[in-house]
């Protein structure tokens, strides 16, 4: 469970587990700029995930991975459909056939199933 709290402005405090992060809006917005902006987040979950599942998968088969670079963009959100660009920089010594088997365990990483899925988000007040 994620929560969060207003610190100020539109500064808020995200906690999980022992974890905080600081999240607000760029100056634009009437924000301070303290942190990622919520679309940002969303974006460094896909970028984070990719490079974690594909470290993971590299780990297990035994491959030269030294990391895996993950640039995401939201090229559009119009309509019912958000289009991500997601460019991936693997580095170590990889033949064509891992990268390419990267590639394909790019798209299994666990957010990125999560965005593909249709969302309901039911919403209550606190009394």
């Amino acid at each position: 469970m994620v929560n969060v709290t207003r610190l100020k402005q539109y500064t808020v405090i995200a906690k999980s587990r022992n974890h905080e992060l600081t999240i607000d809006v760029d100056n634009s917005l009437n924000g301070l700029d303290l942190g990622m902006d919520p679309h940002e987040l969303v974006k460094a979950a896909l970028a984070a995930c990719t490079s974690i599942t594909l470290q993971m998968y590299a780990d297990r088969k035994q491959w030269n991975l030294e990391s895996a670079d993950v640039e995401i963009d939201i090229e559009d959100e119009k309509g019912n459909e958000v289009k991500f660009s997601r460019i991936i920089n693997l580095k170590g010594n990889l033949n064509e056939e891992q990268r390419q088997k990267l590639l394909e365990i790019a798209n299994k990483c666990p957010v990125h199933k999560l965005l593909e899925k249709p969302s309901i988000i039911t919403s209550y007040l606190k009394d």
